[in-house]
């Protein structure tokens, strides 16, 4: 074989080489181009379209996410496994993450609540490779008193589940006490304001992707 006709051999075989590893990397890219985010809670996340939000600040730091939006008024998280859609959509539909949040839940019952059906939900997460957040959330500023146990009990049951925390509640608290500038709060002093909602969904975003 001529030195001629090796070169060209083996320019040839290189170019197959390389040209197949871009091709797998551009696939590899088209399938991580989109991040879907399935939201579970109540009033507290479809106020303002929070997902929305959401998804808005990805398409700004140039993430391509699509949300999906299960909420309803006083839902807990029991409600939600009780009704089985969740199962369903999680069984059915590439979910890359569930964000999921109830009611304040400073008291027992809603401790228990979020520990007893969170460790429900991780596990079925877990079996479909999906990434699981508890959005933590804040109490009225009537029932202000009550944060700190909202704080630690959404905090406790991250942990237990080995979750993502998103902590709005306790940046929302930090910034009151240091503001005293209560706009989060919507006219009903509990659900979010506009202001509110874009906040939590700043602090959502940050703690699933940075």
């Amino acid at each position: 074989m001529s030195g001629r006709v090796f070169i060209l051999l083996w320019s040839s075989l290189w170019f197959s080489c390389t040209s197949h590893k871009f091709s797998a990397e551009k696939q590899e890219l088209n399938k991580a181009e989109t991040i879907t985010i399935l939201f579970l809670g109540n009033s507290l996340t479809y106020s303002n379209d929070l997902p929305d939000l959401v998804a808005k600040m990805g398409s700004e730091q140039k993430k391509k996410i699509k949300t999906l939006q299960m909420a309803y008024p006083n839902y807990a998280l029991e409600d939600h496994w009780n009704e089985g859609k969740l199962q369903e959509t999680i069984t059915q539909e590439s979910i890359d993450y569930l964000v999921i949040q109830q009611g304040p839940s400073s008291q027992a019952d809603g401790r228990t609540s979020l520990l007893d059906y969170g460790a429900r939900i991780k596990t079925l997460c877990d079996k479909h490779q999906t990434k699981l957040a508890f959005f933590m959330v804040w109490p009225s500023m009537q029932n202000w008193s009550t944060f700190d146990g909202v704080i630690k009990n959404y905090d406790q049951a991250a942990k237990a589940n080995n979750a993502i925390i998103c902590p709005v509640g306790k940046e929302w608290k930090m910034y009151i006490e240091s503001t005293k500038d209560y706009s989060y709060y919507g006219p009903d002093g509990f659900h979010p304001s506009l202001e509110g909602s874009k906040f939590a969904a700043k602090i959502i975003f940050e703690s699933l992707f940075e």
